[in-house]
């Protein structure tokens, strides 16, 4: 015979589960209304993007990383003023996850934070002032997703801080690695000699972007 509370427990459970499920798939969606107001504050900014900030075309493929693999633990190493931290969270609106964005400039990083709350992707940044050499291999595993765009000496060995701690099929990507400035080939040697994890070079602009994700 089947209990009587039964029915009023399965209702309970329903009423309980309903609010958190609704909150999870609010949060894992940009909304229209985000979209609308980050495009429209990268088109009233476009071209005045200085100050070791990424190109737009550069922004645009992490952000098409980050939405294609459905990336939610970014860490980024140079924020500058934000352009392309604000890429990188407006993907992370649409998958529900966050960025963790490290800058040592504390005009920078104050400019950063302002260009974030006038994106609208505030929420989906945790945004840290200091010395990424310091805090970089201190941050907790796993990781999905990292864009590496401070200072190129340091490169390999954000690297070495990080890949252990990044999740399989999660990717490291470096900005600037066409450029061969200092520390740029030690870094795309330290890559070929990868075994779990496969490069590819992206060159869209002039900079190029290293991407190497975890088998």
């Amino acid at each position: 015979m089947r209990h009587p509370l039964v029915p009023a427990v399965i209702v309970f459970l329903f009423v309980i589960a309903a609010p958190i499920l609704s909150g999870t798939t609010r949060q894992a969606a940009a909304t229209p209304d985000l979209d609308s107001k980050v495009r429209a504050f990268l088109e009233s900014r476009r071209g005045t993007w200085h100050d070791l900030n990424v190109p737009e075309v550069d922004g645009q493929t992490l952000h098409d990383l980050v939405v294609k693999h459905k990336f939610r633990r970014a860490v980024e190493i140079g924020t500058s003023t934000g352009h392309s931290g604000i890429w990188i969270a407006w993907a992370l609106a649409k998958t529900g996850g966050k960025l963790i964005t490290l800058e040592i400039d504390e005009t920078r990083y104050r400019t950063a934070l302002a260009n974030f709350r006038e994106a609208g992707v505030s929420d989906y940044v945790d945004a840290r002032l200091g010395d990424a050499h310091e805090i970089a291999p201190k941050l907790p595993g796993p990781i999905d997703f990292v864009f590496s765009d401070a200072d190129k000496e340091w490169y390999t060995k954000y690297f070495d801080a990080l890949w252990p701690k990044v999740a399989v099929g999660g990717c490291f990507t470096a900005h600037n690695v066409t450029m061969r400035g200092e520390g740029i080939r030690e870094f795309l040697d330290r890559l070929k000699t990868v075994r779990d994890g496969d490069t590819t070079i992206d060159s869209k602009s002039s900079a190029g972007i290293s991407i190497t994700c975890k088998r």
